[in-house]
């Protein structure tokens, strides 16, 4: 007859086994986490070498002289007027390209969710969606000036078929109305491309419920639908404001220096001849900065709230 104690003891005692298969679970981790951390690495040198680098460059350099002294003039001259004016003018046409773009998009949204179209007619709009919200720049400054330019295509379509002078009425493609219309050609689309995945997470019952409960059409869309889609809508309107914001190479190909943007101003300080500049540069670079930024920031708080109803 064994001792009591020993059954205590062994009963205490570490098995090894346990201990050898507690080891290797161990060791199937930590080579897990790093694989996981060796996938990631090169989108984190990417983002360390072209945007976080670059970013604290700017914001460093909107605080120097040419000399290298440490100012704060370049921020003061940011409140001058023609660079009020010229921010003035990009949130303008980044506030009516980014709302036009969200009210169109929405019900092109809406009928590829819940208009009853065919299947081939929605994939052929979401594919459509995806080249055209990445169409920008020179090419499609190319495009507008060839369509709706002077001798365009729709203008002298317009003016030969129906006798109508598109530049009689005052529409000018260089202009703010010009430019926030290019802009909404890759706005759109975008807005159609986010908002069609929150459309497809309303839940069939919500509708049903409300029909049950003697609900009109509109009311559910006013008392049930908006509500949940209201940050959604929110969020992806100040996405594309910010989209727009930032926006260069369509502005500089389709007006030059006709409209006096920030981006257009921020090219001519870095790399103008007359207006060379680059620590103001800089500095309207870092003013850039903070409007995107706090754009992004609401855009991705509005967009954690719209997942959490539709969990």
């Amino acid at each position: 007859m064994r001792p009591p104690h020993f059954r205590l003891n062994s009963f205490l005692s570490p098995n090894p086994l346990d201990d050898s298969r507690f080891m290797s679970q161990s060791a199937l981790i930590d080579r897990r986490t790093v694989i996981d951390w060796l996938g990631i690495m090169p989108f984190m040198i990417f983002a360390l070498l072209f945007l976080i680098l670059p970013t604290l460059y700017l914001v460093g350099g909107a605080f120097l002289t040419p000399d290298g002294d440490f100012t704060f003039k370049n921020i003061a001259d940011l409140f001058s007027p023609n660079i009020v004016s010229a921010y003035w003018i990009s949130i303008k046409v980044s506030i009516a390209s980014s709302l036009g773009g969200a009210v169109i998009g929405f019900f092109l949204a809406w009928a590829i969710v819940m208009g009853g179209v065919p299947s081939f007619v929605r994939s052929g709009l979401l594919t459509f969606s995806g080249v055209a919200s990445n169409f920008a720049g020179v090419p499609l400054a190319f495009a507008f000036i060839a369509t709706l330019g002077r001798t365009g295509l729709v203008t002298v379509l317009l003016r030969d078929l129906i006798g109508f002078n598109l530049y009689s009425t005052g529409f000018n493609l260089l202009s703010f109305l010009g430019l926030t219309i290019t802009y909404m050609f890759f706005q759109i689309p975008l807005m159609v491309l986010i908002l069609t995945p929150a459309l497809d997470g309303m839940k069939r019952e919500w509708r049903e419920a409300s029909e049950i409960l003697g609900a009109s059409t509109w009311q559910y869309w006013r008392m049930i639908a908006l509500p949940i889609l209201w940050p959604s809508l929110l969020g992806t309107t100040l996405l594309l404001f910010a989209n727009a914001f930032g926006a260069i190479a369509t502005a500089y190909a389709l007006t030059g220096s006709s409209l006096n943007i920030v981006p257009i101003l921020l090219y001519a300080q870095i790399r103008g001849d007359v207006l060379h500049n680059p620590n103001l540069g800089y500095a309207l670079a870092l003013g850039m900065i903070v409007i995107t930024g706090l754009s992004n920031v609401l855009y991705i708080w509005l967009r954690s709230r719209a997942e959490r109803w539709q969990k």
